[in-house]
């Protein structure tokens, strides 16, 4: 079998170095459509988001985290002992940061990942790869990156946890719409996420999708920046914690509805594919579910 389980979990921690500054933080906030919300008026150069755009008032937003360094800690699992797979078989499967203090706009940090299990889903495999990111103040952020891998499961292994986020029973306290540019996708891999999926046709194809999707951490990000606008009156610093599964897939160019229900110190996130853009008939198809904004 390609992924070897015991091999895989007993391997020693991989310790990268990570090093970003103001640059890396602009370059990963305009790939998450930083300055382009549609309800702001001139959102260009509103101060609401020159705080993520301008490097003189720039506010670090908590899911750089998942880029910073461009030293992805979802490719160390991927090139971790034991694992042998297809990348065309990889899919981001969920994700979870916790943040230990506020990101400072520039850094240099050590990351130290490690293999923490790997579960089978019977048509698939999902490998959780854990990272913890110190500098020389300490703990920075933990994050945990669940890897579905499809053609890899029936192993016999546990099949793992599964957890969900259960919706308040009533409509949702904001409705939001983000859109995506059609170059969405080419300008967000630029913050170190190169898999071909997202770019290029025919390896799209190889994977079963008619053309590139965008990266499932940039919806995520974008997500986390509407919740962060909307519900915490732009304080990133606010963030305590960021979890999602990656329920669907989105296309560059398809508009978000982001759907939050604030609940003493979480925010509970629905996102669906809404009912604009190129691919209309795909309206309220899953994006994101089982999603918790936790903050202070």
């Amino acid at each position: 079998m390609p992924i070897d389980v015991a091999k895989a979990t007993a391997a020693e921690p991989t310790s990268t170095p990570l090093t970003w500054d103001a640059k890396d933080v602009l370059l990963y906030h305009l790939g998450i459509g930083a300055g382009s919300r549609t309800e702001v008026p001139a959102a260009a150069t509103h101060p609401a988001e020159l705080r993520y755009t301008l490097e003189d008032r720039l506010h670090v937003l908590p899911s750089f985290a998942t880029v910073a360094g461009g030293k992805m800690a979802l490719a160390a699992g991927l090139s971790a002992p034991g694992i042998e797979i297809d990348l065309a078989a990889v899919l981001h499967g969920g994700q979870r940061i916790a943040m230990h203090r506020p990101l400072p706009v520039s850094g240099q940090a050590n990351q130290s990942s490690r293999v923490a299990a790997v579960y089978d889903k019977g048509k698939a495999a999902v490998i959780v790869l854990r990272s913890d990111v110190a500098d020389a103040d300490g703990p920075l952020w933990s994050s945990d990156s669940q890897i579905f891998v499809r053609g890899e499961g029936g192993f016999g292994g546990e099949r793992g946890p599964s957890q969900r986020a259960e919706l308040p029973d009533r409509d949702p306290d904001h409705t939001v719409h983000r859109s995506t540019r059609e170059d969405q996708a080419l300008l967000y891999r630029l913050s170190g996420d190169w898999n071909p999926l997202h770019a290029d046709p025919e390896f799209a194809a190889l994977a079963g999708f008619d053309r590139p999707i965008l990266h499932g951490l940039c919806s995520y990000g974008i997500v986390l920046k509407a919740v962060v606008d909307t519900v915490l009156d732009g304080d990133v610093s606010r963030v305590s914690a960021y979890e999602t599964r990656f329920s669907g897939v989105v296309y560059p160019g398809e508009t978000l509805r982001v759907r939050m229900w604030p609940q003493s110190g979480r925010v509970r996130v629905l996102v669906t594919i809404a009912d604009e853009g190129p691919d209309s008939e795909r309206a309220g198809a899953p994006v994101l579910a089982d999603t918790v904004v936790e903050y202070t």
